[in-house]
């Protein structure tokens, strides 16, 4: 993949735009999938304080996102206008990935760790915030032409689900590598002493992220072939099917059946039509950022991407909250706890600090990648000096109310982020000893992975099927925009 694409008389930033997308979703995805299972099994917290501390970080994100998204809108920082963040905010981010796995406390409850998991866990997001308000903002300052910004969303979505493959399927494996299993974690005879990786587990999570590798570089061809809403159309139903099929599959053989060959083709074909449906969704982020400029003359990339960023986390936090109630009000036994009735070797590892040395390394990575997609990108639409000046707060608010494509992206960033979180953090859960818990216990883990997802994937379609925004307008709207600036400037003394 050529890091550089030519068009239009520059130099199109295309591998290092995309590397940091890599960066946070390789941390991001690791703290979303993992993190829960860290809390209830490693940590020592009950789900109903993890669900609880998901609640109040969600509560404190949505009144730091309108305070990012004017932040960053009205300051010109020497080092760009987005692109500084990428170093000032996410190396702490890098950092505080980090700390959420690290138990300096030891076993047993303590009112310290859970004031710790606050303290952690809430830093991580709003530094998250702050990185992924002016990193979705750079995409829309790199260029206006539509056929730059399909490539570079689709070398983004790409290397975002590479960082989510290598998050996803590296977690269990490196984890699993250093704390391998111990005969003093409550197992049976038959299996006390061996070290096995959790090989079943990483390969049902990675192929949750393989599908983007097959299907996301044809995203383009197929977005013409299909259009934007009728590739959602197309792939929606394919993703319930597989979800349907997990979820007969597990009830019949369960997940370490002779069956479990079709488990993972299932999870493959679920995740097929997650992937190529919501795939296109940040390539849309970019077109409302066009129809309020061309609606109010102000480009004002960083509020668009604030008032996205709170309903983002507002699915993200749903994704979290979901499972932790779920696993409370089913009984879920946990491996800390010494309750299951039985384990596998290949079970993920519950020792401290193979959770903290396996982040760490997925820190450093992400570190580099950030630093190095900040010294590639160069902005070059970004608003007026004047225009800046003018940012206040209230313009989210406004934004919002005014910008009826807005409001529908921003619900159906709500039902996909939910939906993706919720399949993802119950996947640690589904392929770690799942038979070993209660009937109703196993069930709600099915309902977290299959029947929840298609609930929301139906919800998703009635959205996105009412969003008015096509490749025409958005062209169009565009062109005139071109204009009104050419004209300005012919007009300036």
């Amino acid at each position: 993949m050529a890091v550089m694409m030519r068009r239009q008389g520059h130099r199109l930033p295309v591998f290092g735009f995309g590397a940091g997308d890599f960066a946070q979703n390789i941390v991001f995805t690791a703290v979303s999938a993992y993190l829960l299972f860290f809390y209830t099994d490693v940590f020592g917290l009950a789900p109903p304080t993890a669900a609880t501390m998901f609640i109040v970080a969600q509560f404190v994100d949505v009144f730091w996102n309108p305070f990012v998204g004017a932040f960053i809108d009205k300051r010109d920082p020497p080092w760009g206008k987005y692109r500084t963040y990428l170093v000032w905010a996410g190396l702490p981010l890098a950092a505080f990935s980090v700390l959420c796995f690290w138990n300096p406390f030891g076993g047993g409850a303590s009112a310290w760790k859970t004031v710790y998991a606050y303290a952690t866990y809430i830093g991580f997001t709003l530094l998250f915030s702050l990185v992924n308000v002016a990193y979705g903002a750079l995409s829309a300052s790199l260029t206006r032409d539509t056929d730059e910004i399909t490539v570079l969303t689709s070398v983004r979505i790409f290397m975002a689900n590479a960082g989510c493959l290598v998050a996803l399927a590296g977690v269990p494996l490196l984890v699993g590598a250093l704390g391998g299993v111990s005969s003093g974690d409550a197992l049976p005879a038959a299996v006390a002493g061996r070290h096995a990786l959790p090989w079943r587990m990483a390969l049902f999570m990675g192929c949750g992220m393989l599908p983007s590798f097959v299907f996301m570089p044809f995203l383009p061809t197929l977005r013409r072939l299909l259009g934007k809403k009728g590739l959602f159309f197309a792939f929606a139903p394919v993703a319930v099917a597989g979800m349907a099929a997990l979820y007969v599959l597990s009830r019949a053989g369960g997940t370490r059946s002779c069956a479990s060959v079709w488990i993972y083709a299932a999870q493959f074909v679920k995740a097929t039509g997650l992937i190529v449906a919501t795939g296109y969704m940040w390539a849309l982020v970019p077109e409302v950022i066009s129809y309020s400029e061309h609606r109010t003359g102000k480009r004002i990339s960083g509020i668009v991407n604030a008032i996205m960023g709170v309903f983002f986390r507002i699915g993200m936090a749903i994704g979290r909250i979901v499972p932790s109630m779920v696993l409370a009000w089913t009984g879920y036994c946990t491996a800390s706890g010494g309750t299951r009735s039985c384990a596998s070797a290949d079970a993920l590892p519950t020792a401290p600090d193979a959770w903290l040395w396996a982040m760490a390394v997925f820190a450093l990575v992400a570190g580099v990648c950030l630093v190095f997609s900040f010294t590639q990108t160069k902005e070059r639409v970004v608003m007026a000096a004047s225009a800046t000046a003018q940012v206040k707060m209230c313009d989210l608010w406004r934004e919002f109310r005014q910008n009826a494509p807005l409001r529908l992206l921003a619900l159906f960033f709500v039902i996909a982020f939910a939906m993706m979180s919720i399949g993802n953090a119950a996947g640690a859960y589904f392929m770690n000893d799942l038979e070993a818990q209660a009937p109703l216990a196993q069930e709600g883990i099915r309902w977290l992975v299959c029947v929840i997802p298609a609930i929301l994937m139906a919800a998703a379609t009635a959205v996105i099927a009412r969003y008015p925004l096509t490749d025409g307008m958005v062209d169009q709207m565009n062109r005139e925009i071109e204009g009104r600036l050419q004209d300005r400037s012919f007009r300036m003394p």
